[in-house]
């Protein structure tokens, strides 16, 4: 491990990883200062690097299903991901867009032909089937399918299986299982196109922080990260409760779309400088940024050299949870891929290894087993592992 990476385990504590190592084995431990953590509360005592499930354990089910969730959480996910979206009566959902064509069945239902339609999401225009349109009744008569099936022919077994959860649905099985488990359900939660969703009268900030005042999830040592892509909605989500935030980061040449509606001239490589993370940390704990920010990719697909976003974000005291790491050839920098089927699984061993040496605080992950067991090697007294 780096050197920064050293010191951010001793900022943040960390918990020693209690687990098998079979499939439907491994299984996070509680946090406590017994078990490596400082005892300090809330995300100082989550395990060092923190193994986030993207969207559940979306490697292996449809993603935002309680299926997802349940797998990534029984594979020893130490957080589990769920991305926000409101239905047309005001109920939060877990999807990752609003356009639901690709996610949810919905092209199957004739009685819904006429809702597919155009529309322009943060200025993308983007044709299909959206949450707003649908009340919760009529969403809960969906099923929930595979995305990316060329890549998960496999994952495409379970669609059908499960309907579109509600986020109050995901916050009550967190609440059972914590119970049955005897420990916090750790829960990362995402605003998705909040300025695009409160220019349409319903805003997510508000009925998410009643929901997380409702099932205490709403103080300084709350079990749950709050997320968004615009700083402003972490900035209004401070606002309203306490739990710990993170503002997500995507390409250094873009600008979040509340920056492009409140005409703000900065773009993402201008958050990440000294000056823009020192402005984040007033309002948030973490940052998320994409992988790339970390160690950009050549004109090959190769990761080159790193940049000096940990180093500089840890000392804003930010935490960075970077997103995503998954097994497949396609997604993986090509020094890390194996043959040519791009559906195929590379070494993805290897490239956790190259991103937790740089010190990051966490990861997100469709592969909560592989981001567990290659994030044990890096954990308090795991060095003759590595």
């Amino acid at each position: 491990m780096t050197q920064g990476g050293a010191a951010r385990r001793t900022v943040l504590g960390a918990a020693v990883l209690a687990a098998g190592t079979g499939i439907t084995g491994l299984a996070a431990g509680t946090a406590s200062a017994t078990e490596g953590g400082h005892g300090e509360g809330g995300y100082r005592d989550l395990p060092y690097p923190t193994v986030i499930g993207h969207r559940g354990a979306s490697g292996y089910r449809p993603e935002h299903t309680l299926g997802s969730y349940q797998l990534a959480l029984d594979l020893g996910a130490d957080v589990i991901e769920q991305d926000l979206v409101p239905t047309k009566d005001g109920h939060l959902v877990c999807r990752h867009e609003n356009e639901i064509g690709g996610t949810t069945d919905v092209a199957d239902h004739p009685e819904f032909a006429s809702r597919r339609t155009t529309k322009s999401v943060d200025g993308v225009s983007v044709t299909g089937w959206f949450t707003e349109d649908f009340t919760l009744a009529e969403l809960k008569t969906l099923r929930a399918k595979e995305r990316i099936p060329a890549v998960r022919q496999r994952n495409t077994l379970y669609d059908g299986r499960w309907a579109v959860p509600t986020f109050e649905e995901v916050l009550r099985w967190a609440a059972r299982e914590g119970r049955r488990r005897d420990r916090q359900i750790w829960l990362h939660v995402e605003t998705k196109h909040p300025t695009y969703f409160r220019g349409l009268g319903l805003g997510l900030e508000e009925p998410l922080a009643k929901l997380l005042r409702r099932y205490g999830r709403d103080g300084r040592d709350a079990a749950v990260f709050l997320q968004s892509f615009e700083p402003s909605s972490i900035q209004r989500l401070s606002r309203l409760v306490s739990a710990p935030r993170v503002v997500l980061l995507s390409a250094a040449n873009t600008r979040p779309w509340d920056f492009e509606t409140a005409k703000d001239p900065r773009t993402v490589a201008d958050l990440v400088k000294p000056e823009g993370l020192k402005w984040i940390s007033g309002f948030a704990q973490g940052i998320g940024p994409t992988l790339d920010l970390i160690v950009p990719r050549d004109a090959a697909g190769k990761l080159g050299t790193p940049t000096t976003l940990v180093k500089d974000a840890h000392a804003r005291g930010l935490l960075l949870h970077p997103y995503t790491a998954r097994n497949e050839n396609s997604f993986l920098p090509a020094e890390y891929r194996k043959g040519t089927d791009p559906a195929a699984y590379g070494d993805a061993f290897g490239a956790f290894k190259r991103y937790f040496e740089l010190g990051i605080d966490g990861i997100f992950t469709d592969n909560p087993d592989t981001g567990l067991l290659a994030a044990e090697a890096f954990r308090p007294g795991r060095a003759a592992n590595r």
